[in-house]
């Protein structure tokens, strides 16, 4: 780990001495325009954000009024089922000049603690303020090509992020579940075109602002557009994430991700997208124990499609299957075991308000592996009315306002 540490601190000095060279060859204009008045150079503040609220409907009426299944972890942010319910609430404020970004983009209510649940409990007793920051990082932009990112930032891999009004889904994938969420540390971006750039970083570990070990990990994405309207992101993280023995020796449990995303813009009203990744770990990680020994994986696929009938009315869909059999992840069944699930999402946009307002009416079905044994009658992933887990599979209602500012 040490090695491929140096060797991506080496990457980052050949990137940044090639953006140095970059620009000196341009030094003169450079020099003629700072005799100017500096008013172009001059900071700008941006402000920003959004709020939401949803009612989500359970169509088995689970007694308990969930929608989380046996293991807990069926949803990620819609886990209430039969109320209405506060989402998240975004300020992002942003200062800015030609040459420095500073962002703080903070986080508030049930979906921000649940997204952010590495930094809630810190070294104040009770919690601590970290659990509001979303991202809080200072990007330095030293050339046209290359800039440098330090701090906490959202994570490279996947496909959907956390803000409600990027997705077009508001039910969040399994793929989304399983994470990463987001990083802290230092990446560096080099820019060969604008339609190819390579990204590699140094970070802490996954989800969490404090590092449980002395390993760091290694992030890296590689962004190509081999035509126009169509983008793909080769992403990847590599990590020792184990926490140390009881005698407080290092301890290897490596942990990866790696994932493709990629978008094409097939014609001014149809879309489609499409997400896979794999993972793997070895022992622990992050509270989930191993169903065995040696290394445990994970994977999963997903397909999106949306379609704008109107510059105010679409329709999206999404279907998507993870596997985590080895139950290296914390999707599991009523045996507390690994399982498989697929899922179907069907999604409508409604814009109103002069844009601002996102109406987001949806429905969902998630349909699980059966588990074995003798006993599968009363031992299946969802509950009943009665309060039985007689159900393999359930569908929900959904219906999401968001206004973004």
């Amino acid at each position: 780990m040490k090695k491929t540490v140096l060797l991506v601190c080496c990457s980052f000095s050949i990137l940044l001495s090639k953006a140095q060279d970059a620009t000196t060859t341009t030094s003169k204009p450079q020099e003629v325009a700072a005799t100017e008045p500096e008013a172009e150079n001059k900071g700008k503040f941006s402000f920003s954000g959004y709020i939401d609220s949803f009612y989500s409907g359970n169509l088995n009426n689970p007694l308990s009024r969930s929608n989380l299944g046996a293991a807990g972890t069926a949803r990620v942010f819609d886990q209430r089922a039969g109320q209405i319910s506060l989402g998240l609430i975004q300020t992002k404020i942003g200062y800015s000049t030609d040459k420095v970004d500073a962002v703080l983009d903070l986080t508030f209510g049930p979906n921000a603690d649940l997204g952010n649940y590495g930094n809630v409990i810190g070294p104040v007793s009770g919690g601590t303020s970290l659990a509001a920051i979303k991202q809080a990082y200072i990007n330095w932009k030293t050339s046209d090509k290359f800039s440098i990112m330090v701090g906490q930032f959202g994570t490279h891999i996947g496909y959907e992020v956390i803000d409600a009004p990027v997705n077009y889904n508001y039910s969040l994938s399994n793929l989304f579940n399983n994470g990463p969420f987001y990083h802290t540390g230092i990446k560096g971006t080099y820019a060969f075109s604008d339609k190819a750039s390579l990204m590699l970083g140094i970070v802490n570990n996954v989800d969490s602002w404090r590092d449980n070990n002395k390993a760091k990990g290694i992030i890296g994405q590689l962004f190509f557009a081999p035509v126009s309207g169509w983008n793909v992101y080769l992403n990847g993280i590599v990590s020792n994430e184990a926490n140390p023995d009881s005698t407080g020796k290092a301890v290897k449990g490596m942990y990866s991700v790696f994932d493709l995303t990629t978008t094409y813009q097939i014609t001014e009203k149809f879309y489609l997208g499409l997400n896979a990744a794999i993972g793997s770990q070895k022992e622990d990680f992050q509270g989930y124990a191993p169903v065995k020994t040696g290394t445990s994986t994970w994977s999963g696929v997903a397909v999106y499609t949306n379609y704008a009938f109107t510059g105010k009315f679409g329709l999206g869909a999404r279907y998507e299957y993870f596997d985590n059999k080895d139950g290296a992840r914390g999707l599991r069944n009523f045996n507390g075991e690994g399982t498989s699930v697929n899922s179907i999402t069907i999604t409508g946009n409604i814009t109103a308000a002069d844009g601002n307002l996102l109406i987001k009416p949806e429905f969902r079905l998630d349909s699980y592996a059966k588990p074995g044994g003798s006993n599968t009658a009363e031992s299946q992933q969802f509950e009943d009315s009665d309060g039985a887990y007689t159900k393999s599979s359930q569908s929900t209602l959904g219906l999401a306002f968001i206004y973004k500012f």
